[in-house]
């Protein structure tokens, strides 16, 4: 990662998107705390189906896409740098809303997510993840990604299903999630979002998941050494005990 422009750089036995995204201020200032608020006007760059060359055709096979993503620092008013929130919709390959399973790699992130996004939004969580740790986004669950650092710039790889598509409609309609991050005298709070009734929210560490047989080691090297290892993320129905007994 380039961090003066968030510019993603590739090896050359790397397959990757010819050019990154970029998601800037103006895409997400419906689900601000602040509409107006001021911040850094790119917030992040992506870049979606990243691999390595030798392995194209299997995750096109598998339906399977990698993604990496990178983080601005900063503040927009008085929350950290995010994403405005998603929910993943319904994949046709599947016929169901699909996880997602992030790993980061540089700086700190919490991946905030909650059950629904109705006035009682259900469970709320927001998990802190630092280089190195896992988390697991059910399917159905709204979710978005956060800078934990003001003062770092953050990265994270992540898995997905290759026909993702995501629903935005209810979320900017309530303006966000059901908690924003905001930091006060340099501590983060979480501050609830009034067209919400939430029920309280939980802030834990990453942890580990052998339910999914996934281990600490890198999130594609578990590919490799595994290539049906993420058929959870691609047929998640299979799976279907495991998200109905999902503990963030």
């Amino acid at each position: 990662m380039n961090e003066a422009d968030l510019a993603l750089n590739f090896g050359l036995d790397v397959f990757h998107p010819e050019k990154v995204e970029q998601r800037y201020l103006n895409d997400v200032r419906h689900s601000l705390l602040d509409s107006e608020a001021k911040g850094p006007d790119v917030l992040y760059s992506i870049a979606m189906d990243v691999g390595k060359k030798q392995h194209a055709d299997d995750l096109i096979t598998r339906n399977l896409l990698y993604g990496v993503v990178a983080y601005n620092a900063g503040l927009i008013g008085s929350e950290l740098v995010r994403s405005q929130g998603h929910i993943h919709a319904i994949s046709p390959s599947c016929n169901s809303s699909t996880p997602e399973v992030y790993e980061i790699w540089q700086g700190e992130a919490y991946i905030y997510m909650q059950e629904f996004v109705s006035e009682r939004p259900g469970r709320c969580a927001a998990i802190l993840a630092k280089p190195g740790d896992i988390v697991i986004v059910p399917p159905k669950w709204a979710h978005y990604t956060v800078n934990a650092s003001q003062h770092q710039k953050m990265l994270f790889g992540a898995w997905c299903i290759r026909d993702y598509a995501f629903e935005y409609q209810e979320i900017r309609a309530r303006q966000g999630l059901a908690y924003y991050p905001v930091v006060t005298d340099g501590e983060i709070n979480w501050i609830e979002n009034p067209n919400y009734s939430p029920e309280g929210m939980e802030v834990k560490q990453a942890r580990e998941y052998p339910e999914f047989g996934l281990s600490k080691q890198n999130l594609y090297r578990q590919y490799e050494e595994n290539p049906s290892q993420f058929e959870f993320v691609t047929d998640p129905l299979s799976y279907q005990s495991l998200w109905n007994d999902f503990r963030p």
